[in-house]
């Protein structure tokens, strides 16, 4: 594994613990010898997870659409700054160049881009760990809602599986590196349909 992807937040949050945990595990990224993927903005946790990794000496690529570099104030000290047309280029290169997905809180944003990721495991587009990295139970409400949407039958056990959870940067590193789940069989689409 070379590089993790994080999705987090342009904005802080109203908790100090989130910025915590954005800080420590982009340090850890870049003291572990891992690069780090991210939306390529200087400010909210982004800004913090990004800021740590470099301060760390790590690697960091950002990723970010041209109508956004002057309203989330695109980070420039990167190893790597990609300006892409569009959130769906976006998300696309970030798949590209990561191993794993590791998701902080954040807000719609965030929501879209895991779920988006965890999407085209089902479908078999890519076989990368996906976690969740909870802050004060941050994430709780929306296990709830998965384990939930399990229980009536509109996701299957295999892809509940495909999102993991983590309670620090420890244990979501450990996470990324391993094998990512199982991908549920029924959904995979062969090579011809993608």
């Amino acid at each position: 594994m070379r590089r993790v992807c994080v999705f987090c937040g342009s904005s802080p949050g109203n908790r100090a613990e989130y910025g915590t945990m954005a800080a420590k595990l982009g340090t850890q990224l870049a003291t572990e010898g891992l690069g780090l993927v991210y939306g390529g903005a200087r400010v909210g946790t982004m800004g913090t997870v990004s800021g740590a990794a470099i301060a760390a000496g790590g690697e960091v690529i950002g990723v970010i659409p041209q109508g956004l570099v002057d309203r989330e104030l695109a980070r420039q000290d990167l190893t790597e700054l990609h300006v892409v047309g569009s959130m769906h280029e976006r998300k696309a290169l970030m798949n590209q160049l990561s191993d794993a997905f590791v998701v902080l809180a954040g807000g719609y944003g965030t929501f879209e881009e895991l779920f988006e990721v965890v999407t085209w495991a089902q479908l078999g587009l890519h076989n990368k760990p996906i976690i969740l990295l909870d802050q004060s139970g941050f994430f709780t409400p929306l296990m709830s809602m998965l384990d939930h949407a399990e229980a009536e039958g509109f996701i299957s056990d295999t892809g509940r599986a495909l999102v993991q959870h983590a309670t620090d940067a420890d244990e979501a590193i450990k996470l990324a590196r391993l094998p990512a789940p199982p991908q549920p069989e029924r959904f995979r689409l062969s090579p011809d349909e993608t």
